[in-house]
């Protein structure tokens, strides 16, 4: 009898591990899946907010039109990216020009200024620091995610099923500065 009990036994136990085992993965993939969507938000945010910043210094500005064609382009890479080390490579480009951009602003004294241009600076400052933050909750729930399919024996049961690494939001430090303008 006890001989049945632990053979009836062990596949129980067995079936009830690659479950939990399962559930832990797919777990796992939602909250990588979720942290990518709070860097999309924060990213879509920063986007809606780069034509209202280029209009306002165009307004001060009208003759510097290679500065909002190159924040132009790299404002649209960026939307276009569709992985994480695309989204790295673009934002990095789109920093840059933002960077010029500013620059640009730093010699219009009435620019700096006004209000409306100030305000649109804090709100872009403000979603490079969430988007920051956003990044790093994604990378944290990447390394766990990488972690627990490469380890064993739960990698047996993610290659099994198909479960496939994650890519890190990597970007340069520079592309995450906010950038600043001196008064």
């Amino acid at each position: 009898m006890p001989v049945i009990f632990i053979l009836f036994l062990l596949p129980v136990i067995l079936i009830a591990w690659i479950i939990v085992l399962y559930n832990g993965l797919i777990q796992g993939r939602n909250r990588v899946d979720e942290a990518w969507s709070d860097i999309d938000v924060q990213l879509k945010r920063r986007y809606d907010l780069i034509p209202n910043v280029v209009e306002t210094v165009r307004g001060y500005a009208k003759h510097e039109e290679g500065v909002f064609t190159k924040v132009t382009e790299a404002r649209t890479a960026a939307m276009s990216a569709t992985t994480p080390a695309q989204h790295g490579a673009a934002e990095n480009m789109l920093s840059g020009a933002l960077k010029s951009l500013f620059a640009v602003a730093e010699a219009y004294p009435q620019l700096q200024a006004a209000g409306n241009f100030l305000n649109l600076q804090q709100q872009l400052g403000d979603t490079e620091d969430k988007i920051q933050a956003s990044r790093r909750f994604y990378n944290a729930n990447v390394r766990d995610f990488n972690t627990k399919i490469q380890a064993f024996p739960a990698n047996l049961l993610a290659n099994a099923m198909g479960f496939m690494k994650r890519e890190f939001f990597d970007a340069p430090d520079t592309a995450m500065e906010v950038p600043q303008v001196k008064f």
